[in-house]
């Protein structure tokens, strides 16, 4: 999938907070919080206990979502679907600043009655230009977000499963630092492909290509540009 393609707003795809923090660890002991951390414990007989061993995961949950077969699939579904309304707001851009070339070039010989009658239809224009991109905005998020909350509702089925089987007792979700700030992490920690893999075989997709899924990381991604359509700036003086 390639978000740089979408153009009406940035794909952000955080998760409710029910869905990025409770969902994603089990019940653990509050030593988890130190990864790898090792309790040796005493036996009432004065014999040390074998140690036992917190083993925590790291997951990027956000590029998870969006690297597996049918989260592919499905941004790029969405991204068809909203690319006409896209140069519809692209050529109503257009409309705009060519109108207030238009304007700046022509002020000089116009009368003042000219001048504010021309002044008053680019604001006009560009308040149609600035409703219907909010439109688009709001609908394009609802959309993202419902593809969001599908895949990763059942993005959190495959997670227990997968932690559970591996032995993991927690897990931290590390799409939002502010959160959960994990400064370092081993990269054997991190199970973002794992996670990915797991999906895909538990959810395949038909006709999907086989592709490696973004190099896993504790760190967040680089924040994606909201490209919108350019805002026309003040309406010329009359």
């Amino acid at each position: 999938m390639k978000t740089s393609k979408i153009k009406i707003v940035a794909l952000s795809l955080g998760l409710s907070a029910a869905l990025s923090s409770a969902a994603l660890a089990q019940e653990t002991t509050a030593s988890a919080a130190v990864p790898a951390a090792s309790a040796p414990t005493s036996a009432a007989s004065g014999n040390a206990a074998p140690t036992t061993t917190t083993k925590i995961g790291i997951v990027h949950i956000q590029d998870a979502i969006v690297a597996t077969n049918e989260g592919k699939k499905e941004f790029e579904a969405l991204e068809q679907r909203f690319n006409p309304k896209q140069a519809e707001l692209k050529a109503l851009n257009d409309e705009v600043e060519n109108m207030k070339k238009q304007y700046a070039a022509q002020s000089d010989k116009l009368s003042d009655d000219e001048k504010a009658s021309r002044a008053k239809a680019i604001d006009s224009k560009q308040k149609s230009l600035q409703r219907s991109y909010e439109d688009a905005q709001a609908e394009f998020q609802q959309a993202e977000q419902e593809v969001v909350s599908r895949i990763g509702g059942k993005m959190m089925k495959v997670l227990e499963k997968y932690a559970a089987a591996n032995g993991y007792s927690i897990v931290l979700d590390v799409s939002n630092p502010q959160t959960s700030p994990v400064l370092w992490a081993t990269q054997t920690n991190v199970i973002t492909k794992e996670l990915v893999d797991a999906y895909n075989a538990e959810h395949p997709v038909a006709g999907a290509a086989k592709s490696a899924a973004p190099a896993s990381r504790p760190a967040a991604p680089a924040q994606r540009p909201a490209a919108r359509p350019a805002a026309p700036s003040a309406t010329p003086k009359k």
